[in-house]
């Protein structure tokens, strides 16, 4: 259970400390830094190259390590497994669970085989995602103008494939949000449920990718309608019945004037923080 929602970039743990050496030699530098992107059953890890750009003659290859990661406690597991190595200083670690937190290091291996310490920690979990979802104007097409992240079909309070991603009528009151249209052909989403809120993830830019969406500190979400802008990340609140927040994530591609087409993501793991959104602001 958890208790609190955590930010998830470790920068420090005493329990991984980059002084541990093994092998023969002079290892290369520690990497200096470890950043992520969340995925679908995968997160893409990148890193600094300090440690090929400092002695380029004295690299060999970086070597990815896992473990286990307590939301609770924020703390990553003691028992690490080798995910693979690379020569560049980027590495996709795929065929993991959505919504099970994984904590990543990396090390940087000589070529007399010395490994340096690990890089800084860093947490992520994976969550389902789809694209290119087109959704109507209610005021055009009320069928299909509605959408909801999940839904707990069976009543298992497990998230399976079928319960994801249902694009509904937008006359329901079992939706998260609907497309609506107003006077000026504007198209908004607009939360339904109640304890469903929604926010800009970034009200002054558009987002590169649904990807850039992660994770930022907590605030609070408008229960109105957000104008939907071609480009720009929407972050979704929701209330999970359970005692614990749900976050969902949209990236709008295409507004027209009887539907739009978006790309969404769903954090399958309760109250985990990753898609809060990172900046205040209305519009």
């Amino acid at each position: 259970m958890r208790a609190r929602p955590i930010p998830l970039l470790l920068l420090a743990a005493a329990a991984c400390s980059s002084n541990d050496r093994s092998g023969p030699g002079v290892p290369p530098d520690v990497p200096a830094s470890l950043t992520s992107t969340t995925l679908d059953a995968a997160v893409a890890l990148t890193w600094s190259d300090n440690a090929y750009t400092a002695e380029p003659g004295n690299f060999q290859n970086y070597r990815v390590y896992s473990t286990t990661y307590d939301l609770d406690q924020d703390q990553c597991g003691a028992t690490w497994q080798l995910e693979g190595t690379t020569v560049a200083p980027e590495f996709l670690v795929g065929a993991l669970a959505n919504g099970v937190p994984r904590c990543f290091s990396v090390t940087a291996v000589g070529v007399d085989g010395a490994e340096s310490g690990r890089s800084p920690l860093r947490a992520d979990t994976p969550r389902p995602d789809a694209r290119n979802i087109v959704l109507y104007a209610f005021q055009a097409q009320s069928a299909g103008s509605g959408f909801r992240f999940w839904d707990d079909l069976n009543g298992d309070a497990r998230v399976q494939d079928g319960e994801l991603g249902l694009v509904r009528s937008g006359a329901g009151t079992d939706i998260d949000f609907a497309v609506d249209r107003d006077v000026n052909n504007d198209l908004f989403l607009t939360p339904v449920r109640a304890g469903t809120g929604v926010e800009y993830y970034d009200e002054n830019a558009p987002v590169e990718d649904l990807t850039s969406i992660d994770f930022a500190a907590d605030r609070s979400y408008r229960t109105s309608g957000i104008l939907a802008i071609p480009g720009y990340g929407y972050v979704f609140e929701m209330d999970g019945g359970d005692g614990f927040k749900r976050y969902g994530a949209v990236r709008v591609t295409h507004v027209g004037q009887t539907f739009l087409i978006l790309d969404w993501a769903y954090q399958t793991d309760p109250g985990n923080p990753e898609l809060i959104v990172t900046s205040a602001g209305k519009r």
